[in-house]
């Protein structure tokens, strides 16, 4: 086993584009994710393709100011937090990871000093 072979099992979705958008990665969970769309055929292809006007200038904000973008969406009952951020490599963005974790409603929040 090598020392990325736990990212294609790990049951949060990931997902890596370059700064032109091509797609370079998915694991497992991403794949089935986006089924509907291709799964894994989306290898290669560009996310901006499946956005709307206002998220792929988001996706750019994220990595042309080093940010990252942090939410929680509901879609089919299911609740998850959406965290996108740069890929950063050498000093240098590359381009955007996004992880997608489902989450459950009553998550609970510890205040730790």
């Amino acid at each position: 086993m090598g020392i990325g072979d736990w990212l294609n099992e790990f049951e949060g979705a990931i997902i890596v584009a370059d700064e032109e958008g091509k797609i370079l990665y998915l694991n497992e969970k991403a794949a089935r994710n986006y089924e509907q769309d291709g799964g894994f055929k989306l290898l290669g292809q560009n996310l901006f393709h499946c956005h709307k006007a206002q998220s792929k200038e988001k996706i750019k904000a994220i990595m042309n100011e080093n940010r990252a973008n942090v939410y929680t969406i509901e879609k089919k009952g299911i609740k998850k937090l959406i965290y996108q951020a740069p890929w950063v490599s050498q000093g240098q963005v590359r381009g955007i990871i996004e992880l997608s974790l489902e989450i459950p409603f009553d998550l609970p929040h510890f205040v730790r000093d």
